[in-house]
């Protein structure tokens, strides 16, 4: 039997003084990775091939880290491991906001990095798919296809939805009619060390009200539950998809 494929990385920082022995580390976990010095080098190997995961400095000449990840996590749906000088809260809600998965302050211990690397790898489903997985979420004429992570309303219509926004989601239909605090919702969202940041949870929820409710100023799916968090009021069952 065949060795499964290696796990492919994108490392992207400006600093070849971290960049190089961090891959060179990676490598050593049994990691595939590549290295770019800037988001444009990082674009053009994106050109050829999608890795599993990016590891991706936020501070760097020309375009920044924020703007590739907000490319990365709403058009190529990549996961993104934020890693930076910048530890203020503002700075990490920012990234959280935006769609990264994780946010890691350097300097970091490359142990560390690799555990947080493999538990994002496990939230984003990397991997073989149980056959149950592939089953449509419905509710309220929505369908939600977690493998495409395609989000279509009542009409037909496929309406766009980010990175973010899709595991919010399946984190309240998982949990229909349940009660969500935010430390429970960040936790199935955003993982480790999120609970940090309540405010990133708040504004999330308001954009994925913005598109599934008919008025998100006054929700009918999407509940706030006061001081305890949010609720999501359908009922919602699995279905196979037809196959053609």
């Amino acid at each position: 039997m065949d060795a499964p494929a290696p796990t492919r990385l994108l490392l992207v920082d400006d600093e070849a003084s971290l960049r190089e022995p961090l891959a060179d580390y990676l490598v050593r976990q049994g990691f595939a990775v590549q290295q770019a010095e800037s988001a444009a080098a990082a674009r053009s190997l994106l050109m050829e091939g999608a890795p599993d995961l990016v590891l991706l400095d936020v501070m760097m000449p020309g375009e920044d880290g924020l703007s590739l990840c907000r490319h990365l996590v709403e058009s190529r749906e990549i996961p993104v491991i934020f890693l930076t000088a910048r530890g203020e809260a503002t700075d990490r809600i920012v990234g959280l906001e935006i769609g990264a998965d994780d946010y890691v302050v350097k300097p970091f211990e490359p142990r560390e990095l690799v555990a947080r690397i493999r538990s994002v790898l496990r939230r984003a489903g990397r991997g073989a798919a149980a056959p149950e997985d592939d089953a449509h979420y419905l509710f309220e004429g929505w369908r939600l296809d977690p493998m495409k992570r395609k989000l279509t309303d009542p009409e037909g219509a496929v309406v766009p939805i980010s990175t973010a926004e899709f595991r919010l989601l399946r984190a309240f239909l998982d949990h229909a009619r349940q009660v969500l605090d935010r430390d429970r919702l960040l936790d199935m969202v955003q993982g480790r060390e999120a609970h940090l940041f309540d405010r990133a949870v708040d504004n999330q929820v308001s954009r994925l009200r913005r598109k599934i409710e008919a008025d998100s100023r006054n929700p009918q799916l999407i509940l706030t539950v006061r001081g305890g968090g949010y609720r999501f009021a359908a009922d919602v069952r699995r279905a196979m998809p037809e196959r053609s």
